[in-house]
């Protein structure tokens, strides 16, 4: 094996940069947020909710711009029966923060919210909040240990060195700086990672683009040169799949606590509406260089370069055809450069994914479901502690587990499928409860693991109309294997079937107990007729009183805490005069409800 010393001193240096930022932002703003006695452990959360335009659109835009977007995006271009019209990440990512800026961000900002469960857990209760938890953990670390996975495999191909190696200190880097940091470290180390992605990228093009083993890439769109056609279809058997993954992209993209960490760190509701727009456009651009390269790809001669007469199609190479283009096409210091990029994109994504599990598991399990009473400084200590064991979980994965791409296909799913229509629920609907809640948590399962999932070599045992048998070349066997395919826009269908159950079922059970047609002794989830059920079923989202939010479900248990726990999800630091007025316009019940 052959170790490039340039490509190791490229890292070295990209990793170097990096560090040295992340460092730098977490002393810089080490003390941010005291003068206006924020806690520390949400500064960690939401960086003091006083991210600007600058750093706030780079790091939105790194909630989707990493290792698996750029080279996801490169991959389906280039793939024969996929192409341009596949590669659907940088227009599905950029419409769902189109359309989480344009619904989702303002209520969330504007009510002062610390993670993308407190919704939950406020309307729902704790342990609702608990079991979303579940899909919404599987997301983060899968998501993370697959964009590790990708790395380990990209600096195998151009630098021969050790996988595990490059995985694990890429991995240690990321985890340090968030532990080191929290939101300040990933934002700014966002920023930088996000300009190395671009320059990179677009340092390798025009050498790609220009050597003799590339054909004319307009060309290649619309002919068959060495491969069918760039550009791509979309067959009229597979249009209710397209859009079925479409809709995943899109709507299924806004649940995510890495994208709301960034829309409650906005200095504004107004800030994250604008940052999600910027951020959208920063999608479509940063997949740009992406796609070019994947159209390189289909429209060169491998059997005039240094990669062979095997095109990395027929080699199943076809997930590595970026690093592939830039060993291959570009000469050696300008691959190197570009791999800096690609390392730095799947960074720009780990830490975000770490710090907002961790996040979450401080805040809405730790703090609020266990341990109400937890000091500051505890809760500090339980965000340290779950970025090293969540950052460690991902790597071990990432190391070891074949199929971390199956089980992030699923998890992301489940997220779309499960949270999704949940969230509208709790900021939009009124009405709903912890009975709904649970009946379309189950729905949803049930319904989306039905389908199956071929990646993952797990069977359907819900056979969706339109259903065919294909047989495919196993990913991890090399084994040639009959996989049920489901044509039917099931994951859609399940998420509306989800929302639908979750209505259903709570207007039921609204009815069933407060008409007394079942005794109120049965109502064990405490969610219609116990004590507080007023603020629970009338109030979709929010109890105010003097601006701050009462929380029945986190009652105090001492005296001294009351003021701690009555502003679980709102400060009254973090808002303007209008977006209190705003609110009130916008909650279907601003009064407060008295026990």
């Amino acid at each position: 094996m052959t170790i490039h010393v340039e490509g190791l001193v490229a890292i070295a240096i990209f990793y170097l940069l990096i560090l040295v930022v992340g460092i730098w932002a977490a002393w810089k703003n080490k003390h941010s947020g005291e003068a206006e006695g924020t806690n520390r452990s949400e500064t960690i959360m939401v960086g003091g909710r006083d991210i600007g335009l600058f750093v706030g659109g780079f790091t939105m835009t790194a909630t989707w711009v990493g290792g698996g977007y750029i080279n996801g995006t490169a991959e389906y271009v280039y793939l024969p029966d996929y192409g341009l019209a596949w590669a659907q990440a940088p227009f599905g990512y950029a419409l769902s923060l189109v359309v989480g800026g344009l619904f989702f961000a303002k209520p969330m900002r504007s009510r002062g919210y610390v993670t993308m469960l407190d919704p939950f857990q406020q309307i729902y209760g704790k342990r609702m909040g608990g079991l979303l938890f579940i899909p919404a953990l599987m997301g983060e670390i899968f998501w993370s240990a697959a964009i590790l996975s990708a790395l380990g495999a990209t600096l195998s191909v151009i630098v021969d060195i050790n996988i595990k190696m490059s995985v694990v200190i890429s991995a240690l880097i990321a985890i340090f700086y968030t532990l080191v940091g929290g939101l300040y470290s990933v934002a700014y180390t966002d920023v930088v990672q996000l300009i190395c992605i671009f320059i990179g990228l677009w340092i390798s093009v025009p050498f790609a683009l220009t050597n003799p083993a590339v054909s004319d890439i307009t060309v290649t769109a619309v002919k068959q040169v060495y491969q069918s056609p760039w550009r791509g279809s979309i067959g009229k058997n597979d249009t209710w799949v397209w859009i079925d993954n479409f809709c995943l992209l899109m709507l299924g993209g806004i649940p995510w606590q890495v994208y709301f960490q960034r829309v409650l760190s906005a200095s504004s509701a107004t800030y994250a509406q604008v940052l999600s727009f910027l951020a959208a456009f920063g999608c479509l651009v940063m997949a740009v260089p992406s796609v070019l390269i994947g159209a390189i790809g289909a429209s060169t001669d491998w059997n005039q370069t240094s990669y062979g007469a095997i095109a990395p199609k027929d080699r199943d190479q076809a997930d590595m055809i970026l690093p592939i283009v830039l060993q291959h096409l570009c000469p050696p210091f300008v691959s190197f450069f570009g791999l800096g990029a690609v390392s730095a994109a799947v960074m720009s994504s780990a830490d975000s994914s770490i710090l907002s599990a961790s996040s979450m598991f401080a805040r809405n399990i730790y703090q609020l479901a266990f341990r109400q009473s937890a000091s500051d400084r505890e809760i500090v200590w339980v965000m340290r502690i779950t970025i090293f064991v969540f950052g460690g979980l991902a790597t071990v994965m990432a190391l070891v587990t074949g199929t971390v791409y199956g089980l992030w296909y699923l998890s992301s799913d489940l997220v779309y499928v499960i949270i999704f229509p949940q969230l509208i629920s709790v900021l939009f609907v009124k009405g709903t409860n912890t009975y709904g809640s649970v009946a379309a948590y189950l729905f949803g399962m049930l319904l989306r693991i039905g389908g199956g999932e071929p990646y993952l070599r797990m069977p359907p045992f819900i056979y969706y109309p339109g259903w065919t048998t294909e047989q495919r070349i196993h990913h991890m066997t090399g084994e040639m294997e009959d996989v049920v395919v489901q044509k039917f826009p099931f994951k859609t269908v399940s998420m509306l079937a989800s929302f639908l159950g979750n209505v259903a079922v709570s207007y039921l059970a609204k009815y069933l107990f407060e008409s007394g047609k079942i005794s109120h002794k049965y109502d064990f989830l405490d969610a219609v007729v116990s004590k507080h059920s007023g603020e629970i079923m009338d109030k979709t989202t929010l109890v105010t009183r003097e601006n701050n939010i009462g929380l029945s479900e986190m009652a105090p248990v001492k005296p001294r805490l009351s003021v701690t726990l009555a502003a679980a999800f709102k400060r009254r630091d973090t808002l303007a005069a209008e977006t209190v007025e705003e609110e009130d316009e916008s909650s279907p019940d601003s009064s407060h409800h008295d026990e």
